[in-house]
């Protein structure tokens, strides 16, 4: 018997003994006989299969398959990728202050952040990363750069530059620091009376964040007529955060969350304990299917309570609470511990999964709830909207030139240069004829979800016997294709146009920017007006007579 399998079984018996505690005897007897089988084919593969194999990857499979069996969240962490994981989970831990990433085989900033280490030292979107500290990073992996990126806040980090088209290298000094990139990017107002809040993380000092910037919308006009409070592509963050943002619109002493696990014990329940800011003004809350966690436990309370009118589309489903265990040989174990419960009662969480994703649930399989009001709301799948709009969905060929960084390669070619732009909200791009023809120098081209069908269609006639006529029609479909797609810049050219706006504005103002220059044509941000002057309305949609 292997040294290793000695060890297993022992981890077995320790298990049994632990398991002994908690779990009946026929539960007991099964995680026991389980666990002799396991142990028996991990001993007949590492003796008998016929080629070599490693125990080490054979087990980290095992490992794997079953963690993945249960949700997308519980992971083991191996001892070789613990330091990364404390320093990608440690706030400590600051990198430049960019965003980046491997375009083209190349390493470049894509982002630099407003007040980052990499904007100080003159850093700029499309600038390429050759070495840092004097290591050579061609080659290597994404995660291996931001390794060697972070460190504590104060330490010093040289990198060999190649500015966005130049062809002479620099030496750059940074001090790395501890970046913040706001929560809350941009607040203002939107219409007569109406204002916005734009959350993207629910980050240290969230709630204070939207707390000062309804302040500062409320001393411009006492009248408001409303608030939107925007969580889209917002995945969620800290919980005492959502906490602190409900407490803004709720009374003190209010139930927001519960978890619950298996072990009652550690049962915990969350409620607000400072003095609400504002329990009157109206309230609409914008989320979308990447809206997750905190964000839906903010939403969720606001529709619970009947505090607030969500509009957009159903959140992702993630009401979950992970915890880190400690194993042997310096492992770790994230594990789900227990789950999000609010106050109607319901849980956000998604019940299943497709390919890491929670899988959406009809309605009629779903749990009735009520809202505080007696309105009918549903668990097992995220939070749904008191107003449902269409997602805005992108063209094919406008998420192709974003995934390639076409857009982002055209951004930093009409950028070099310009010192300034006109200001967001009067800024355009009207040069078109111009970034076709970029798109046409780089040979750009894209594959349809249709085409991958075709080519598995293809295959498979070209094993028929009778394959050459269904051959030339699938010939005919396919130049069909080619030839639509031909005008799908065209076809997509406004919103195209868009991306582009959206990349330049960022260059000069920054996530402020970025939010502000898609506010004026925001479908969902329309109905949030519409709807927070409309005060008959309002009271309907949270059930108030």
């Amino acid at each position: 018997m292997t040294r290793r399998l000695k060890f297993i079984i022992i981890g077995a018996v320790m298990f049994s003994g632990i398991a002994a505690a908690t779990y009946t005897n026929d539960k007991l007897f099964e995680i026991s006989k389980n666990l002799e089988i396991f142990i028996s084919v991990y001993k007949e593969l590492n003796t008998n299969f016929v080629d070599e194999l490693d125990p080490s990857t054979m087990m980290r499979t095992a490992i794997d398959a079953m963690t993945h069996s249960l949700d997308p969240y519980t992971n083991f962490v191996s001892e070789s990728q613990v330091e990364s994981y404390w320093i990608n989970d440690d706030e400590k831990y600051q990198g430049i202050g960019a965003k980046v990433a491997i375009i083209d085989n190349k390493f470049k900033i894509v982002e630099p952040y407003e007040g980052g280490p990499a904007l100080k030292a003159g850093l700029k979107a499309g600038d390429e990363i050759i070495s840092i500290d004097n290591v050579n990073i061609e080659g290597k992996k994404i995660e291996e750069i931001n390794a060697i990126m972070r460190g504590i806040p104060g330490t010093e980090i040289k990198m060999t530059i190649k500015p966005e088209g130049e062809t002479i290298i620099q030496s750059k000094n940074l001090v790395r620091g501890e970046v913040n990139i706001p929560n809350v990017p941009y607040s203002g107002f939107v219409a007569d009376g109406v204002g916005y809040i734009s959350l993207t993380t629910f980050t240290q000092n969230a709630g204070a964040n939207i707390s000062k910037a309804l302040k500062d919308l409320k001393s411009k006009n006492p009248n408001m007529s409303g608030v939107i409070l925007d969580l889209r592509q917002n995945g969620g963050g800290l919980l005492h955060e959502a906490v602190n943002i409900c407490n803004i619109f709720v009374p003190t002493g209010e139930i927001v969350v519960t978890t619950k696990g298996k072990i009652k014990e550690r049962d915990q329940t969350f409620k607000t304990i400072a003095p609400p800011l504002d329990l009157d003004i109206p309230v609409a809350v914008l989320i979308d299917k990447r809206s997750a966690s905190a964000s839906e436990i903010v939403s969720g309370v606001l529709q619970d309570l009947d505090r607030g009118v969500l509009i957009g589309q159903r959140s992702f489903g993630k009401g979950l609470v992970q915890n880190t265990r400690e194993l042997g040989y310096n492992s770790r174990l994230k594990i789900t511990t227990s789950k999000y419960y609010i106050p109607s009662g319901r849980c956000i969480q998604g019940v299943e999964y497709e390919n890491g994703e929670p899988k959406d649930i009809p309605d009629s399989q779903r749990s009735k709830f009520k809202t505080r009001n007696g309105r009918i709301v549903l668990d097992g799948g995220g939070v749904a909207p008191d107003i449902k709009l269409p997602a805005k969905e992108k063209y094919p060929v406008t998420q192709a030139l974003l995934d390639q960084y076409v857009i982002f390669d055209y951004v930093n070619k009409f950028c070099k240069g310009k010192d300034s732009i006109a200001k967001v909200g009067t800024f355009q791009f009207t040069d078109y004829n111009d970034f076709v023809a970029f798109v046409k120098k780089k040979n750009f081209t894209y594959e349809l979800e249709a085409e991958k069908h075709l080519k598995s269609m293809k295959t498979e006639i070209e094993k028929s016997a009778t394959s050459k006529d269904l051959l030339n029609d699938v010939k005919k479909l396919q130049d069909k294709i080619n030839d639509n797609k031909s005008k799908d810049l065209e076809l997509a050219k406004e919103q195209i146009i868009d991306e582009i706006e959206k990349e330049i504005v960022t260059r000069y103002y920054f996530q402020k920017g970025k939010v502000q220059q898609t506010l004026d044509d925001d479908v969902e941000v329309k109905e949030a007006i519409s709807v927070l002057k409309d005060t008959n309305k309002y009271k309907s949609l949270l059930g108030k007579k």
